[in-house]
């Protein structure tokens, strides 16, 4: 540790928050509070209400661990707010956050860049569905804008395309229809300049949803991975060039497929992942030889070398 505890100030600890992720965000919150309180820093526990900036400008803070998920908290607007109050927080910035929350034009990026993502439209209207069609079935039908797998179906055929956008619709106003990748699920987790070793996802259910991801005792997450190492440095290669090609810095995490020919493709980009008992970038970094504390503070500090 390059840093004494001191030197972070006080230390609001963002969570909660109004997004359909609220739930995750307060436990990973309280997790993150415990590890910088064991490691001495001065933290306090924030719930992102109405008055938030009020009670960061009010509370005497030196800087912001931001541990909210989905919007407002993942999408550039709280970035921006403390910008403008000027206090340094962690993570991305406002046009990382942005680009990362939204995975339509995240995806477009990617494309444009050459990288591989799944074949993709939006839809905004009845006329759509046709043209989701004509990507081949099975769809996943999500919203653009949300994270944890919320609002997300897996359409077999025609007839419940949609009903899967209207129940995508309830969520977000821009869903995106994205051909199905039949293979393994793996994620790798970004932290400063380095990815940390892929973890591969199994669960019993269709595919890595909202459960799987923070109830079901079913998961199983193998991490390492068991990949050659020449397909698990592409991996690694590849979820830093889909990081940095959105504008995102610090931390956070990629997700992706692999089909049954090998060939990766990646899903989405996580600024602010989960911190809880089963989120992955603590998986990931316990597999490099980091221990939570260790994590926490790595990404405090990481946040203030990027915004002093």
């Amino acid at each position: 540790m390059t840093k004494r505890a001191a030197d972070f100030g006080k230390v609001a600890v963002l969570m909660g928050g109004q997004s359909a992720e609220r739930a995750v965000s307060l436990d990973g919150g309280a997790a993150v509070l415990a590890a910088l309180l064991r490691s001495g820093v001065n933290a306090v526990a924030i719930d992102a209400a109405a008055d938030v900036l009020t009670q960061l400008q009010s509370g005497g803070f030196d800087r912001v661990f931001i541990l909210l998920h989905g919007r407002g908290g993942e999408d550039g607007v709280i970035q921006g707010a403390l910008e403008t109050i000027g206090l340094p927080y962690t993570g991305s910035g406002v046009a990382g956050s942005a680009l990362g929350m939204d995975k339509y034009r995240s995806k477009l990026l990617w494309s444009g860049l050459g990288l591989p993502t799944p074949p993709f439209v939006m839809i905004a209207s009845d006329s759509d569905l046709v043209t989701a069609e004509a990507l081949g079935f099975p769809l996943m039908i999500k919203p653009a804008h949300e994270g944890s797998s919320i609002g997300i179906t897996k359409v077999e055929e025609s007839a419940g395309l949609r009903t899967a956008w209207l129940a995508a619709s309830e969520y977000d106003r821009e869903v995106i229809a994205e051909r199905w990748i039949t293979g393994a699920e793996y994620t790798v987790a970004i932290l400063g300049d380095e990815a940390l070793p892929a973890i591969r996802l199994e669960t019993p259910h269709q595919f890595y949803d909202y459960d799987a991801k923070y109830h079901a005792e079913t998961t199983r997450y193998h991490c390492p991975a068991g990949l050659p190492d020449v397909q698990e440095l592409r991996l690694r290669e590849l979820a830093l060039a889909a990081f940095r090609a959105v504008g995102a810095v610090g931390w956070g995490r990629i997700d992706m497929m692999v089909d049954r020919q090998g060939e990766p493709f990646l899903i989405e980009v996580n600024t602010v992942p989960g911190m809880t008992s089963h989120s992955l970038v603590p998986m990931a970094a316990k597999a490099n030889g980091i221990d939570f504390d260790q994590l926490v503070w790595r990404i405090l500090e990481l946040g203030a070398a990027q915004r002093g």
